[in-house]
């Protein structure tokens, strides 16, 4: 009975003596295994950290170019400014191809600023897209899309208009503007003489923006207006 118990604790083995054996058999491997490990996160930090300054100086360059903007604004449709004009939509376009996305929205939006400017809403309703596609989840892509709803707008094209509008509220929850740009599709469909169509914006916005002053109110007081009755 002896000799089997001692058989018995001969044979047990515990798990950390199969570690500790397991690392002795494979200790090249594994020293091998960390090291590469370690070179791959020193690799990942590196390349953060190059991706960060690349980000700052984008980003830096686009406010330059935003300073630019802002003193030609004034002559920006003085015949004496176009070149200068010219050189600052090449420079801004040139770093919105090949810059990240914010840097790359931010240069887009000023093309666009600077388009408007001049009254030319098909240019600038395009880069405003441009800057809104670019723009992804941040706070620029719903003014962005404001912004090119805006130029349709002027430019006469209504479904353009509404559509743009219509990817501004996808951002309702954080954009300040939404209650703005639901109004403005009531306000389009109305004009164009879809009273349904404009009934169930406005009442949408009242839905969503009970406490609106300015454009629940207007909303209320269109619904008024083509029905006869309060929301």
């Amino acid at each position: 009975m002896a000799n089997a118990n001692a058989q018995e604790k001969k044979e047990t083995v515990s798990f950390g003596d199969i570690v500790v054996e397991f690392i002795r058999k494979n200790r090249k491997i594994l020293v091998a295994v960390v090291i590469a490990c370690a070179a791959v996160l020193i690799g990942i930090v590196a390349g953060l950290s190059i991706r960060e300054r690349v980000v700052s100086r984008e980003i830096s360059r686009a406010e330059a170019l935003g300073e630019r903007f802002e003193e030609l604004r004034f002559d920006i449709n003085e015949p004496e400014s176009e070149e200068d004009v010219q050189a600052l939509l090449a420079d801004l376009d040139a770093l919105a191809s090949k810059s990240g996305a914010f840097a790359s929205a931010r240069s887009y939006s000023l093309i666009a600023d600077i388009h408007a400017d001049r009254k030319n809403w098909a240019e600038a309703e395009k880069a405003w897209i441009l800057a809104a596609q670019k723009g992804g989840k941040g706070y620029l892509a719903p003014v962005s899309w404001f912004n090119a709803a805006v130029a349709a707008e002027e430019a006469g094209d209504i479904d353009g208009a509404i559509a743009h509008y219509g990817e501004a509220l996808a951002f309702a929850d954080s954009f300040p503007g939404a209650s703005k740009a639901q109004f403005a599709i009531g306000r389009l469909e109305e004009g164009r003489g879809n009273r349904e169509a404009a009934l169930e914006a406005y009442r949408a916005l009242i839905e969503k923006w009970p406490l609106d002053t300015i454009w629940a109110n207007l909303a209320n007081t269109r619904i008024i207006a083509l029905t006869g009755l309060s929301s």
